[in-house]
């Protein structure tokens, strides 16, 4: 027999002997009742690549006494030596199919903006037109994030507020949850049409000390924004 038909021969007495010994650890329900987790981990890991490394050799051991093998694959060496590759061949694909489940993972897992803390916040500050009647408290003012991931409410800050010139401005923040680059605020005001800005920020929306450049709407009013992280000012 051909060294690679060796081989494959070998690679599938390896996958053969890991999956009859994860079967017969779970059939006889071997490892510590109390534990389950430690004992399918020791299955997966330590007892099951232990029954791979036997149907490995076992395989080439068949095939070499099948009498189908001479010269240097017909002894022990050779049969150490296919059952090495076959292992091999098993730990890379065992390797990649890992690697495209970590990649999967990852590109499928909730795109938290900061995963290990509490959220990052888009502090605000929006600048009306003069003439416009905005409420000097928190009471009427309705903030909300929307994203294409989910909609967020925020909150104002009335002690935050303040006139520029003949020009009310209005405060406050909303928690940055997700990572995304679509981003918008709606600042809905009792008795007035509701208002979209875009919010551009980048995906991973970076901190910044200060607010940005202001930004006009449609009907004159503006917004400047800037995101804060958890720990910075």
């Amino acid at each position: 027999m051909k060294d690679p038909s060796r081989i494959a021969v070998g690679v599938a007495g390896a996958v053969a002997g890991y999956i009859a010994i994860f079967v017969l650890f779970s059939l006889l329900d071997f490892g510590n009742r109390a534990d389950p987790i430690t004992s399918g981990l020791l299955g997966l890991f330590v007892y099951s690549p232990m029954g791979a490394i036997a149907g490995a050799v076992l395989a080439n051991c068949l095939v070499t006494r099948s009498g189908k093998d001479t010269g240097q694959d017909a002894g022990v060496g050779g049969v150490t030596r296919n059952s090495l590759k076959s292992l091999g061949i098993v730990a890379l694909l065992c390797t990649a199919g890992l690697g495209a489940y970590i990649a999967y993972a990852y590109a499928t897992a909730t795109p938290w903006l900061n995963r290990n803390g509490a959220n990052p916040l888009l502090v605000f500050e929006v600048r009306f037109p003069a003439g416009v009647t905005v409420p000097t408290s928190a009471q009427g003012i309705t903030i909300e994030l929307q994203t294409d991931i989910n909609t967020m409410p925020g909150e104002v800050s009335p002690a935050a507020f303040y006139r520029d010139g003949d020009q009310a401005v209005i405060a406050g923040e909303v928690e940055l949850a997700f990572r995304t680059s679509h981003r918008q605020l709606a600042v809905n005001i009792q008795g007035q049409s509701s208002r979209i800005y875009p919010i551009d920020l980048t995906a991973r929306a970076p901190h910044a000390p200060e607010f940005g450049t202001w930004r006009r709407l449609g009907d004159g009013s503006e917004i400047r924004y800037r995101a804060k992280w958890p720990g910075k000012t």
